[in-house]
């Protein structure tokens, strides 16, 4: 049981309402001491993330490909395998207005993006046969560079899993030295998805 007596010296703690102890206002120095753990545990989280990025660690929260924890790999990206890169361009601030990617460790200060290379230089796509949609799922247009043709050098396409994801459909082709391996860590599947 809570004594709710001052010490010799001390004022009583203010509870104008008489409430007991354990409901009295939180004074000051409880209230400091909270948020201080809370922006500890903020400061924390974000240096574990830094360490995680740093260490090769990438999240996947979007469901392009499936949720979960990739890590960087090493090797020269194939076809089909999964990739990390980060978007440039003018479609960089297509994805930061439309919130398509969130804040991140790119020059372009968003994250990086997981997609599969789905075709490498001298490889032939076919634009046409790709879902190519539109609109996004808000209903605003969404522009496409992507062309027919045969990929030049120094290029790749990425593309998702998922056909309403963001990929070299609506960004078009992107270079492949910046594409980096990755392999699933620890993935899983919602259900309903």
């Amino acid at each position: 049981m809570v004594s709710a007596t001052p010490c010799p010296g001390r004022a009583a703690p203010r509870n104008p309402r008489n409430l007991p102890a354990w409901r009295a206002p939180v004074n000051a120095i409880s209230r400091n001491s909270r948020v201080r753990r809370g922006l500890s545990a903020v400061l924390w989280f974000l240096l574990a993330g830094l360490l995680a990025h740093a260490a090769g660690l990438r999240i996947n929260p979007t469901p392009s490909l499936p949720r979960g924890i990739y890590r960087l790999a090493p090797g020269e990206p194939q076809r089909g395998d999964l990739v990390s890169f980060c978007l440039q361009g003018e479609f960089v601030d297509l994805a930061r207005e439309r919130g398509y990617l969130q804040a991140g460790s790119c020059k372009s200060g968003l994250r990086p993006l997981l997609k599969r290379l789905a075709a490498m230089p001298g490889d032939f796509i076919e634009a046409d046969s790709l879902a190519i949609r539109a609109v996004d799922s808000q209903g605003r247009p969404m522009p496409s560079v992507l062309k027919s043709g045969v990929v030049p050098s120094g290029m790749a396409l990425v593309l998702a899993d998922h056909e309403g994801s963001f990929d070299s459909r609506y960004f078009g082709l992107v270079p492949l030295e910046s594409l980096q391996r990755v392999e699933p860590l620890l993935v899983f599947k919602p259900q309903g998805e």
